[in-house]
């Protein structure tokens, strides 16, 4: 016995999806006879047909999953970046110490800024290193 015509018609009444309507089995007779909309609300008045209620999202409490996607991307990279900053702040100050004190010549400091720029020194200490065996 198919109903989905029967069951197509009590979601429209009732507007409802089609999947939220549930037939009483041994009230089949009854809701097969049923053709207007009057007697779709009756019976559901009477409990012949029943409506599901609306079941929420299971993930719903759950904290999402912090994923690596493009728009997390930026965050590393500000990081280096500020990294990056600080220690070429450093270390150019250093040299311009250095350069103060007569210490170094012109061409040396333009080589040493380059190689600051190209990361070449991790650190101060070996950045006096490079100096003290340049000399």
């Amino acid at each position: 016995m198919k109903l989905d015509k029967k069951k197509a018609l009590a979601a429209k009444i009732l507007k409802v999806g089609k999947g939220r309507i549930i037939f009483v089995e041994p009230r089949l007779e009854e809701i097969k006879e049923a053709i207007t909309k009057e007697d779709i609300r009756g019976l559901r008045d009477d409990g012949a047909i029943i409506i599901k209620p609306i079941r929420a999202r299971k993930s719903r409490g759950k904290k999402a999953k912090i994923r690596r996607s493009p728009g997390n991307i930026r965050k590393n990279a500000k990081k280096t970046k500020r990294e990056y900053i600080i220690m070429t702040r450093k270390l150019r100050e250093h040299i311009s110490k250095l350069k103060e004190k007569d210490l170094i010549t012109k061409e040396q400091i333009s080589d040493i800024r380059k190689k600051i720029k190209n990361r070449y020194f991790k650190n101060k200490n070996q950045l006096k290193e490079y100096i003290n065996t340049k000399k």
